[in-house]
């Protein structure tokens, strides 16, 4: 690799870091078994390899700069930032995701960027690599780029007509918080584009139905919220998750736990919130989007999450009257409030019951988590009995407490 490409790849891969929202997910099927084009979405595919941390590291994810007009108290890449700048051309970027994905290490790209000269310019060059990837190289593997907000609606358009997904980061959970830290950023302008996205994903979703139509952004939109550095809680930011999730139907938001930078305003925090409270949002997400829980029932709006135990554990024990639940009799609704029963274990419950009436030793063989679902079940041959009730329950499911290290 030529030194200068191998420097700004360096720089500009370790600048896109900060960005969870990565995932490539719900791509749609393609491929290059006819002879024709390069790459595949399918197969070995998309892979969902993922980092320590749970980002995502299966595709190409990098900036095409790191040079930036806008001055983001939170972001390294500030124009005021002192830190190493570089800038791919739209053709080098071709040229490294081809020759990554032909030496399989990557299964697509990732492509941002700090804002250079104009939004508008900005996004003519992010269409610019997608549109060469696809049209000048049949390029058929994962495409995600990331929407300039204050861009036209023709550029916003486009890059949904390239890209797979697209995502436009709120940033910040409170909009005062934004107008504060990031003033150049403009909320009616983030939310502008992402009410684009999702009337150009469901028109093309409308008129495939009579005719041949391009696909738009076929994976979605997804968005991004950093946690920790303004004094919002996690019901306040699970709520405008709900309201994200309900007005501009995103595939996903993601969370990602404020990283202090070099020379950062006194007005961010010193130090990172724990990565348990990163992860506990996710938790709580997916009891939005996929176990039937609504906002209210996890969490106050003013009010943090439980770090010690997960959100569903959290609400069965404020709720025990609620248990415990046959599994022999109970509705899919009121098994996936279970404890300790995730969306494939209550589908092979209720499928393995047609046959025959469980007992927990089939629990066992059907999910791993019966310890913790032990006090909040009843089977043909179990019952728990006071064990709902107890008063230690939490601390029975609660980490040991440790011994604090000085060092």
């Amino acid at each position: 690799m030529d030194p200068d490409l191998k420097r700004k790849l360096a720089i500009l891969s370790d600048a896109a870091k900060y960005d969870a929202s990565c995932a490539s997910s719900s791509a749609p099927q393609r491929n290059s078994l006819g002879g024709q084009g390069i790459g595949s979405t399918e197969g070995m595919g998309i892979c969902h390899a993922s980092a320590p941390d749970g980002r995502c590291i299966s595709l190409l994810k990098i900036l095409l700069t790191n040079f930036c007009i806008y001055d983001c108290a939170y972001c390294v890449n500030r124009v005021s930032s002192n830190t190493p700048r570089a800038r791919f051309t739209p053709e080098e970027v071709v040229e490294l995701t081809l020759g990554f994905y032909k030496r399989n290490y990557i299964e697509g790209l990732f492509l941002s960027s700090g804002i250079i000269r104009t939004p508008d310019y900005t996004m003519e060059q992010l269409v610019r690599v997608a549109r060469l990837l696809r049209e000048t190289h049949d390029f058929r593997g994962y495409i995600h780029l990331k929407l300039i907000p204050e861009a036209s609606p023709e550029l916003v358009n486009a890059a949904g007509l390239y890209a797979d997904r697209v995502s436009v980061n709120v940033e910040l959970p409170r909009e005062d918080s934004l107008a504060a830290f990031a003033p150049e950023k403009d909320v009616a302008g983030i939310r502008k584009a992402m009410g684009a996205v999702r009337l150009g994903v469901e028109t093309a979703g409308e008129k495939a139905r009579t005719a041949r139509a391009p696909k738009f952004a076929p994976a979605g939109q997804s968005t991004q919220m950093i946690v920790g550095a303004d004094q919002a809680p996690d019901g306040e930011i699970l709520a405008r998750s709900a309201a994200l999730y309900g007005a501009y139907k995103l595939r996903r938001v993601y969370y990602s736990a404020f990283s202090p930078i070099p020379e950062s305003s006194a007005r961010l925090p010193l130090a990172r919130p724990p990565m348990l409270r990163e992860h506990r949002l996710y938790q709580a997400d997916w009891l939005m989007r996929f176990y039937g829980f609504e906002r209210a029932e996890i969490v106050d709006e003013a009010e943090n999450l439980d770090l010690a135990i997960d959100p569903k554990l959290a609400w069965a024990l404020k709720h025990r009257g609620e248990f415990p639940i046959d599994v022999n009799a109970a509705e899919r609704e009121r098994l996936l409030r279970v404890p300790g029963l995730g969306v494939r274990a209550v589908d092979r419950i209720l499928e393995a019951r047609r046959f025959k009436r469980l007992e927990l030793a089939d629990l066992r063989r059907l999910t791993k988590g019966v310890e913790k679902l032990k006090a909040f079940v009843a089977t043909a041959d179990w019952s728990p009995g006071a064990l709902t009730d107890r008063a230690d329950l939490r601390q029975r499911h609660a980490p040991a407490p440790e011994q604090l290290s000085l060092f």
